[in-house]
């Protein structure tokens, strides 16, 4: 079967220190594109990290393979017309790197936050049971985290609420060419 070649085929990576508001962005993105006709697969990192990796540990080897493979499933999505939207840290600018490489339509969307604010709401995640997909003492600290260099867009969760920051994603895919500025009709 031929993959669908009139649904946007995009790919963003929602990037971020631990804590920073990926999930957050994510969750408020999702209705706006669906509004909009596009139905996106969604890859969180907790997610893979729980079915593929459920014993996780804090090796090069292991997050290098986690990574990779979260990049084939997305491209498999994107190659057949279907969005994606990764909702991972990618602590490595090497991984991000990769998906740039290999996933069409890829932009990198960073959430910027503050460090301190990073560290609470992480904690504040772990112990409501979000995110705590790591064994204890297992941790992405916000100081090994890679911030990119030239992301297609930068969010500031510290000053932006979740809505305008979906809105401005929704701007920047639009003026990117990514999804159409008009709302598409399911056949």
């Amino acid at each position: 079967m031929e993959p669908d070649r009139t649904s946007p085929a995009f790919s963003l990576w929602i990037t971020g220190a631990p804590g920073a508001g990926k999930t957050t962005l994510v969750a408020a993105l999702v209705p706006r594109l669906r509004k909009r006709g596009i139905d996106p697969v969604v890859l969180r990192s907790e997610f893979f990290r729980q079915r593929f990796s459920p014993h996780p540990v804090d090796a090069e080897e292991e997050r290098e393979a986690f990574y990779r493979g979260m990049i084939e499933v997305a491209a498999m999505f994107v190659e057949h017309g279907v969005p994606v939207l990764i909702d991972a840290t990618g602590m490595r600018r090497s991984y991000r790197t990769a998906a740039r490489e290999c996933l069409d339509g890829f932009a990198e969307v960073h959430v910027e936050c503050p460090p301190e604010l990073c560290a609470t709401r992480h904690a504040d995640n772990a112990s409501r049971g979000a995110g705590a997909s790591l064994p204890a003492g297992v941790v992405e600290p916000a100081a090994r985290y890679e911030t990119p260099v030239h992301p297609e867009l930068v969010i500031h969760s510290d000053r932006e609420d979740p809505e305008s920051a979906a809105a401005r994603t929704m701007d920047f895919l639009i003026s990117s060419g990514r999804i159409p500025s008009r709302r598409q009709s399911r056949v």
